[in-house]
């Protein structure tokens, strides 16, 4: 009996932390996570009035910088010129878990009506231009340091090491420089410090605040630029046997690139896209001129039938110029790989993201043609990737300003979502590696 009493006055008497301790790290996070919204919220609202352009991230990843020292953490700075990576060694011994966030902002003016609006302006391209955070970066910093924020409150109840990776320039670097992941990657980071996972999200405006969508294996298509110049033969256009055509050829090249995607590779393995954007020639309706230009983007979602398609547009143009009398020269601009969610890894976080958020909130996304550079970690780890909604409830998200739009708007009820999200799947593989 004595010993019964005492072991009902231990657990009377048992403080918060030392009953915390006993829970699951899951758990604990989920208690520890609703202390962190308020600012959470504070910091969306500085990041969204404070946007700066990509690879000029100055004030953006010095913010971040004092935040995680704050938070008593080990910070790498200058990573990819502006990149922050915050390091928490956790109390106990166990996994290496990322988090990754992107920071920079877009060359769009704002329009929206709002107390923390940005009126920041910066030069683009040589041109003075608003900046906005118009694709919802300032939410993935905050989301970010609220996941920090709410581990270093469990330090002592960690098994592992998190690397709260903060990226700059996602948006793509300025014409003739390097940046985001790939140049973080490029200068060593994985090599200084190799996860075993790494988890990143994406608000966007095709979802409803507080939905979740994510999809096993491709996910965003990769993107690459290409540029076609066609060189013919100058002459008057009214005697077009005089010169040779690089207009009509140009013509008939971009028809020629439409039967790639729809009729020369195999559309039952994966979709592709493959889209002339812009054609330049000519100065006058009586010259046919010596030149023609085209610029364009292919979209896929094998990393095979990626190289397969290049190797068609090559082919394809060369072989039409030379039909034509004329000349084909193409120039690549290679951009984000496919974005690939490991599916072993797929099928855990959805469990977690069920639990955390309730099933009924957690769906299939559709293939998106978009392209992120998150990749590029997911070719060295294994990674997940998911979509937040921004979009009100109530409102018809499929007719909302998309991301990159100057009225895009992220409802902030979205963000209490998203922190569970993110710091669940974390203390889940941290937990059960």
């Amino acid at each position: 009996m004595h010993r019964l009493i005492a072991l009902f006055a231990l657990i009377a008497f048992a403080s918060p932390t030392a009953l915390i301790a006993e829970e699951s790290l899951l758990a604990q996070v989920e208690t520890v996570a609703p202390t962190v919204d308020g600012k959470v919220l504070e910091w969306r609202r500085y990041f969204h009035e404070h946007p700066e352009l990509s690879n000029r991230e100055f004030n953006t990843s010095k913010t971040i910088e004092e935040a995680l020292r704050g938070m008593g953490m080990e910070v790498w700075t200058d990573i990819a010129h502006t990149g922050v990576v915050g390091i928490l060694h956790g109390g106990k011994p166990g996994p290496v878990v990322a988090v990754r966030a992107d920071i920079d902002a877009l060359p769009v003016e704002e329009v929206n009506d709002l107390p923390f609006k940005s009126v920041a302006r910066g030069e683009y391209r040589g041109a003075d231009t608003g900046v906005m955070h118009a694709c919802g970066h300032d939410t993935h910093i905050a989301i970010g340091l609220g996941t920090a924020a709410i581990f270093a409150e469990l330090r002592d109840q960690v098994p592992g090491t998190i690397m709260f990776i903060f990226q700059p320039a996602e948006e793509g670097a300025p014409e003739g420089e390097e940046g985001g992941a790939y140049l973080m990657l490029k200068e060593g980071l994985f090599e200084r410090m190799k996860p075993d996972a790494i988890y990143g999200l994406h608000v966007w405006s095709a979802g409803n605040a507080g939905e979740i969508s994510y999809r096993s294996g491709p996910l965003m298509a990769s993107a690459d630029g290409f540029q076609i110049d066609i060189y013919g033969r100058q002459t008057h256009a009214s005697r077009p046997w005089g010169g040779i055509d690089p207009i009509v050829t140009a013509a008939q090249v971009v028809m020629g690139l439409q039967t790639i995607a729809s009729r020369q590779v195999n559309v039952t393995k994966a979709p592709s896209v493959v889209s002339v954007g812009r054609i330049n020639g000519g100065i006058r309706g009586n010259i046919i001129p010596d030149h023609v230009e085209m610029l364009g983007t292919v979209r896929a979602f094998d990393p095979d039938m990626r190289e397969d398609i290049k190797r068609r547009v090559e082919h394809t143009a060369k072989t039409i110029a030379e039909s034509q009398g004329a000349r084909a020269e193409i120039k690549w601009e290679f951009g984000y790989p496919v974005t690939i969610n490991e599916p072993a890894l797929t099928e855990r976080s959805v469990t977690v993201l069920n639990r955390v958020v309730g099933a009924e909130h957690v769906s299939v996304s559709d293939l998106v043609t978009g392209a992120e550079d998150f990749s590029f970690f997911q070719q060295q780890v294994p990674g997940f990737y998911f979509f937040l909604g921004a979009t009100p409830v109530g409102q018809d998200a499929t007719t909302a300003p998309s991301n990159h739009s100057p009225m895009f708007f992220v409802d902030e009820s979205t963000l209490p979502v998203g922190l569970k999200a993110l710091a669940g799947l974390v203390a889940d593989r941290l937990e059960n590696p």
